[in-house]
């Protein structure tokens, strides 16, 4: 698990609410029925409005997998498919079946499953890369989902704000209570920045990042298996896969050899 999603979210609830402290505000003055039902209610609302309910369902399902999702490590993928291109190339192609069966990467597994099956390289590569490319849509829909609401928050922040300055107007003739109604107007302004920049972005961007991360696994794989299919050399193929990882999978794979 990557801690770095829920690291991120109780520092930022931390620094917001140790702030209201040391202002010597009470913290539970900004918990206003009110305010928290138009802001958070409403912009998941909004959002609803503005894509379908499987788009909807699915981005709320992908949210725990997005905080409590390790980051994928490629130059582990290259160790493997470099231990099938050994074993393909001594063995034959049919040799990895019994391999294939303990794959536990999904997209590992079947690809490598089709290769042994006969299937033309060619059409291979194009099952594989459409494959990716249906992942990278499905996430970026799930991402979407939650940067429009980062943007529409504020919005409906602001909104609240008004209704209640109009109910202030309303009151002028009771002094009294024209701070507290003043400072309550503006709660649900501060739901708005706070439910847009410190949970919505976010939780967006951790969603892209992962899926940026698991597909990019996933093109190193997708090269791996024609290697291994065309019975190239396993040095040549962890020397071209290698130079497909990022820096830090460099590095590691630099220092394991």
């Amino acid at each position: 698990m990557d801690p770095a999603g829920l690291i991120g979210l109780v520092l930022a609830f931390g620094a917001i609410f140790g702030a209201l402290l040391l202002e010597g505000a009470d913290p539970m003055s900004i918990f206003l029925p009110a305010p928290l039902l138009l802001v958070w209610v409403g912009t998941i609302g909004v959002g609803i409005a503005g894509h379908t309910i499987k788009d909807i369902l699915e981005s709320f399902a992908a949210v725990p997998r997005a905080l409590r999702s390790k980051a994928p490590d490629p130059s582990a993928t290259v160790e493997t498919v470099v231990q099938l291109a050994d074993r393909a190339r001594r063995e034959g192609l049919l040799s990895l079946e019994d391999a294939a069966r303990t794959i536990d990467d999904p997209f590992l597994r079947s690809g490598l499953q089709a290769a042994i099956d006969g299937t033309d390289p060619e059409d291979l590569r194009i099952i594989l890369e459409d494959r990716i490319a249906t992942k990278r849509t499905r996430d970026r829909v799930h991402a979407k989902y939650f940067a429009d609401m980062g943007g529409y928050a504020p919005t409906i922040g602001i909104i609240g704000t008004v209704i209640s300055l109009v109910h202030v107007l309303e009151n002028l003739a009771d002094p009294s209570a024209l701070g507290h109604s003043i400072a309550a107007a503006f709660v649900a302004t501060l739901w708005g920045i706070l439910s847009a920049n410190v949970v919505w972005l976010p939780l967006g961007t951790r969603i892209r990042r992962i899926s940026d991360l698991e597909c990019t696994q996933m093109e190193v794989t997708l090269e791996g298996l024609l290697a291994v299919q065309a019975g190239a050399n396993p040095r040549l193929v962890g020397e071209r896969l290698r130079s497909l990882l990022p820096d830090d999978g460099k590095a590691k794979e630099a220092k394991a050899a």
